[in-house]
C-alpha cells in the first residue's frame, strides 16, 4: 500500500451528519487517508439569509454543490458556533475577539473532541485548517491598500500581514485551541501571502502597517511604493496590444519581461518585500505554536501555486525554515477564473485590446499549458459542477515539480488539490499528483466527495 501522506479536509457539517465513526470510515477504508483537517466550528440547518450559504459563494459565484448530501441537501443556508467556549482574556491585546459560544456549542460541541480522539486512534494526524491572516471581523485599519492608498477590488478579504493586530490575535487562536485541543497534530494556516485572485490583488499591501514595517526592516518603502504605483498606472491606462504580444507569442514573454523589469526596476525590491513579510508571518506562527503547543505540534502552510506565488510573496525556499510541510493548491477552478478576472479588468482599462492576446498572454503568464489555444475569455471563466477544468496535466505536472525542486529535502511538499468537479477530472486531477515526487497530498473537501470518488482515491492511492 502507498505509504505517501494522504490528508481530507472535513467540514464539521459533516462530522454532525454523518456521526464520527461515518466519516472516519469512509476516509480511512475507502481512501486510505493518512491524516484529517478540520475547523472548530458546529453547525446547524439555518432559514434562508441567516448564517451562511453552503458551499460557500466562490469567485464572485456561487455554481457549486455537494456530492454529498448535507442534511438531506446538496447546498443550503447554516448557522454555527464555536465548538468550545473560548478564553476572552486571552484576546485583551487585540481589537479582534473570539466567536461567542451559543447553543450550538453546548449542544453539539463535545462531537468535535470525539473526532479527534477517534481521529488519532485509528493512526490519522489531526490538524485544524484557518486562516493566516483572516480573523473574523476584518477592521478596515487592517485592509492591504493599493499605491494609490485605495482599496483593492479583492476576491479574498484577508487582512495586512504586518498587522500587529492581526498577529495578536492569531496568537491568542492559537493558545485558545491549544489548551482546549492539546492533542492535535499540528495546524494547517491558510494565505500566509498576498493572495492575487484578481489584479488589484496582486498589487497589495501599501497599507500604514506595512509602511511602518518595510521601515524597520530595510526598506525604501514610499520609493517603491511610487515605483510599483507606476506600473499598476502603466496596466490600466497604457497597455497595447504590442505590449501583450510577446506574451502571447512563442517565447511566452521571456524577453519582454526583461523589459518590463527594466522599465519599472523597482518591482524587484517591492517582490523582495512581500516575501519577507510572508516569512515573517510565518515565523511570527511558528513562535506562536511553540509558546503555547510545543516544538513538536507541525506548521503545514496552504499557499498559491507557482508561478502565481511570484506575486502573493511566498517563497517555497525560504518557508522551510518555520514550515514542516507545504500545501500548493492545484485549484484548477481557480487558475481558470483568474484568466477571466485579470482579463475583464486590463480590457476594460485599456480599450483596444485584442480579447484573444489578452487571454493567450494571461494563460502564458499564469502558466496554463504547453499549448494554448484559447482565444475568448469564456473559454476559461469558473467551470460548473458538471465541467471539466480546463487545465491540462502538463502543466499540473511541472507546477509540482518546480515546488518539489525549491523545497529540496528540507520540508514535505503535499500539493492541496480540490474535491470539486465531476468525477472523471477530479480523478484524472488525483492522478496527477499520485504520480508526481510530491511527499503525499491533500483533499479539499469531504463534502465534494462521493462514495465513488472516495474508492477510486484509494484504488489509486494503494496501487
Amino acid at each position: 500500500m502507498n505509504s505517501r501522506f494522504l490528508g481530507i479536509t472535513v467540514m464539521t457539517d459533516f462530522i454532525l451528519n454523518e456521526r464520527v465513526d461515518g466519516v472516519l470510515d469512509n476516509i480511512t477504508r475507502r481512501a486510505h487517508a493518512t491524516a484529517v483537517a478540520i475547523n472548530p466550528t458546529v453547525t446547524a440547518p439555518s432559514d434562508e439569509g441567516i448564517g451562511s450559504y453552503q458551499p460557500p459563494s466562490d469567485a464572485g459565484s456561487s455554481p457549486r454543490l455537494f456530492d454529498r448530501p448535507l442534511w438531506g441537501k446538496y447546498g443550503l443556508w447554516v448557522k454555527g458556533a464555536p465548538s468550545y467556549v473560548p478564553d476572552a482574556s486571552y484576546y485583551s491585546d487585540t481589537p479582534y475577539k473570539p466567536r461567542k459560544p451559543g447553543v450550538l456549542t453546548e449542544t453539539h460541541g463535545e462531537i468535535i473532541e470525539q473526532f479527534i480522539d477517534a481521529a488519532l486512534e485509528r493512526g490519522l494526524k489531526v490538524y485544524f485548517q484557518t486562516g493566516a491572516a483572516t480573523p473574523s471581523g476584518l477592521l478596515e485599519d487592517d485592509v492591504p491598500l493599493l499605491p494609490s492608498g485605495a482599496r483593492p477590488v479583492r476576491m479574498a478579504e484577508t487582512g495586512s500581514l504586518a498587522s500587529e493586530a492581526i498577529r495578536g490575535y492569531n496568537r491568542a487562536y492559537v493558545r485558545d485551541l491549544m489548551n482546549r485541543y492539546p492533542q492535535v497534530t499540528g495546524f494547517r494556516p491558510d494565505w500566509p501571502e498576498y493572495p492575487c485572485y484578481k489584479l488589484d490583488e496582486a498589487f497589495q499591501d501599501f497599507g500604514p502597517h506595512v509602511a511602518t514595517w518595510a521601515g524597520a526592516h530595510g526598506f525604501d518603502f514610499e520609493r517603491i511604493r511610487a515605483g510599483v504605483g507606476d506600473f499598476y498606472d502603466y496596466l490600466h491606462g497604457s497597455l497595447t496590444n504590442e505590449d501583450l504580444s510577446a506574451f502571447a507569442g512563442a517565447d511566452r514573454g521571456r524577453a519582454a519581461s526583461i523589459g518590463l523589469l527594466r522599465r519599472f526596476p523597482v518591482v524587484i525590491e517591492w517582490l523582495r518585500l512581500k516575501t519577507a513579510l510572508s516569512l515573517d508571518l510565518l515565523k511570527h506562527w511558528r513562535e506562536s505554536l511553540d509558546m503555547y503547543g510545543g516544538p513538536d505540534k507541525e506548521l503545514s502552510a496552504n499557499a498559491f501555486m507557482t508561478p502565481l506565488t511570484l506575486w502573493t510573496g511566498l517563497d517555497f525556499g525560504q518557508i522551510s525554515k518555520y514550515c514542516d510541510a507545504v500545501s500548493p493548491k492545484l485549484y484548477t477552478m481557480h487558475w481558470s477564473v483568474m484568466v477571466e478576472f485579470w482579463g475583464r479588468q486590463l480590457m476594460s482599462s485599456n480599450p483596444g485590446l485584442s480579447e484573444e492576446v489578452v487571454v493567450r498572454a494571461l494563460a502564458h503568464l499564469f502558466d496554463l499549458g504547453d499549448h494554448i489555444t484559447a482565444t475568448r475569455i469564456s473559454d476559461f471563466g469558473y467551470p460548473e459542477p458538471h465541467e471539466p477544468h480546463p487545465i491540462p496535466n502538463d502543466c499540473q505536472e511541472r507546477k509540482i515539480a518546480q515546488v518539489c525542486a525549491e523545497a529540496g529535502d528540507r520540508m514535505h511538499v503535499t500539493p492541496l488539490m480540490h474535491g470539486y468537479g465531476p468525477h472523471d477530472d477530479f480523478i484524472r486531477r488525483f492522478q496527477i499528483v499520485a504520480d508526481s515526487d510530491a511527499h503525499g497530498v491533500w483533499i479539499n473537501r469531504y463534502g465534494y466527495l462521493s462514495d465513488a470518488k472516495l474508492d477510486a482515491v484509494g484504488h489509486i492511492w494503494k496501487s
